[in-house]
């Protein structure tokens, strides 16, 4: 049976300011391949003397930092409009991944996780991938060994540091357990520990994905 989780015993008093850890949406931006790239056209500007500004956009629904619905690997499963808030809202652990190659089921291990925590996995990605204009291949993601380990704790929300937590499989196994993906986040600048996690998902009837903004508050001890 898992331990309880440390921040059971111990919640946090006082909080910070919060942290954006999503990455900005730009015309040209890394995209997965085969995706569509992101166009964004201004139609109208008030410094052409227009009386607004206007803009059409054009992007994938795994643009950037967003968040996987069952249906996008799930026959039958439901959309992002269906997707669960209280895996996006609330507390969160960030924990560092020492692994320069993979996520595995031995690392995570170490860190004493219980059901219903929201990881997020600050990898090598964050630093090296997001500095790339070009799409890197060779990026950290979640083994299948260590999807099953999640899925069987019953985490309730795992977030990845690039554009994929891994391989169709480690989508399934943790989309089939019903736990919330969120990727493309960007956790250069946020130290392990615990946090306060808010990530807001654009309402897509039905859809397969959808972009999202992610923000963190950490929380200082009382002393």
């Amino acid at each position: 049976m898992a331990q309880i989780p440390t921040r059971n015993l111990n919640p946090p008093a006082t909080s910070t300011e919060w942290i954006d850890i999503s990455v900005p949406i730009h015309a040209g931006m890394v995209h997965w391949p085969g995706d569509p790239p992101v166009e964004i056209n201004t139609l109208t500007h008030v410094e052409r003397g227009d009386i607004c500004t206007v803009s059409a956009l054009k992007l994938g629904a795994h643009t950037g930092t967003h968040i996987d619905a069952p249906i996008h690997y799930l026959p039958g499963g439901s959309g992002t409009h269906e997707v669960p808030l209280h895996g996006l809202i609330g507390h969160a652990r960030v924990i560092e991944i020492k692994d320069r190659d993979t996520i595995r089921e031995a690392e995570l291990r170490q860190h004493n996780l219980g059901p219903s925590e929201r990881l997020l996995f600050k990898t090598l990605n964050s630093q090296r991938c997001w500095s790339s204009p070009q799409f890197v291949n060779q990026f950290i993601a979640i083994s299948e060994d260590a999807a099953a380990y999640l899925a069987q704790l019953k985490i309730l929300t795992v977030g990845i540091d690039y554009l994929s937590v891994g391989s169709p499989e480690v989508h399934r196994i943790l989309l089939g357990a019903g736990v919330v993906i969120i990727e493309g986040l960007n956790l250069a600048e946020v130290r392990p520990g615990h946090y306060e996690l808010v990530c807001l998902p654009l309402k897509i009837l039905g859809g397969d994905g959808a972009p999202a903004r992610a923000l963190l508050k950490s929380y200082a001890p009382l002393g």
